[in-house]
């Protein structure tokens, strides 16, 4: 049984002191693909130690996080674009709209987020988006940028069925976290209305962790959790959700 973690921080502070091992139980749990999200170039070196470590688990993406849009934004964008020119990436990303904490730089958020969709299409990428408080504006800039090479990743998808619909038709499949085991989570009340075909899976670790770790620290391995919630939700082995949904990262990432 092969799970992929579609979004997984690693390289987090919150790690420092048992990557190993936090590795190594992701890996017996049966995780042994972790595609790694860039919040800011901060992280650029700290991502490239952890591909070296293991070069055969571990792939990366490139992008400015939403809430990292600040007023050295426009050197940050010239960062990942120099990044992006220089060696393999696997997506854009994490890339998006977020309105949860400061809303102060939202033209600079979706500036960057639009700029580096357009640099996913000229590396012919997929995107990782974030989105928080801001399905509309995250929306308008997908409308704005709809075509055939537009694809990718609603990062830690949370919204209803009709928002689910809507992203699923701009090229985008959903990413599902700790957030379907949360009883008030509500996704996992209309996601057996969506073809499985459209479903990765992600924890966002350290963040969000499932059920019964929630409020706790998350990591990797418990991908298998969210696997097992969507067993239940599906209907189906946990086997096969592992099955289909790497299958789904692969038309994302390539790998």
């Amino acid at each position: 049984m092969i799970l992929t973690d579609t979004h997984s921080h690693l390289y987090s502070e919150e790690f420092d002191l048992d990557r190993n091992e936090m590795m190594q139980r992701a890996i017996n749990a049966g995780v042994s693909r972790f595609f790694v999200p860039s919040i800011d170039s901060n992280y650029t070196s700290k991502m490239y130690e952890l591909e070296s470590q293991y070069p055969e688990n571990v792939f990366l993406m490139m992008g400015l996080h939403p809430t990292y849009v600040k007023e050295n934004y426009l050197e940050e964008l010239a960062h990942v674009e120099k990044e992006l020119a220089s060696r393999k990436f696997y997506a854009v990303g994490e890339i998006g709209i977020d309105l949860f904490w400061d809303k102060t730089f939202l033209k600079e958020q979706q500036h960057a987020f639009k700029h580096q969709i357009q640099l996913a299409k000229k590396y012919k990428l997929g995107i990782n988006i974030h989105c928080r408080d801001a399905f509309d504006e995250v929306f308008e800039v997908l409308e704005s940028e709809k075509s055939d090479d537009l694809f990718g990743i609603f990062h830690c998808f949370t919204g209803d069925l009709g928002q689910a619909q809507r992203a699923i038709s701009l090229g985008m499949k959903l990413g599902i976290g700790g957030v379907a085991t949360f009883k008030n989570g509500k996704i996992d009340q209309f996601l057996n209305e969506i073809d499985l075909k459209h479903i990765v899976l992600e924890t966002d670790s350290p963040y969000l962790a499932p059920v019964p770790y929630r409020g706790k620290r998350n990591e990797s391995s418990y991908t298998l959790l969210v696997a097992q919630k969507l067993a239940e939700i599906y209907q189906l082995s946990v086997e096969e959700i592992a099955r289909i949904t790497t299958e789904n990262s692969k038309q994302i990432f390539g790998i």
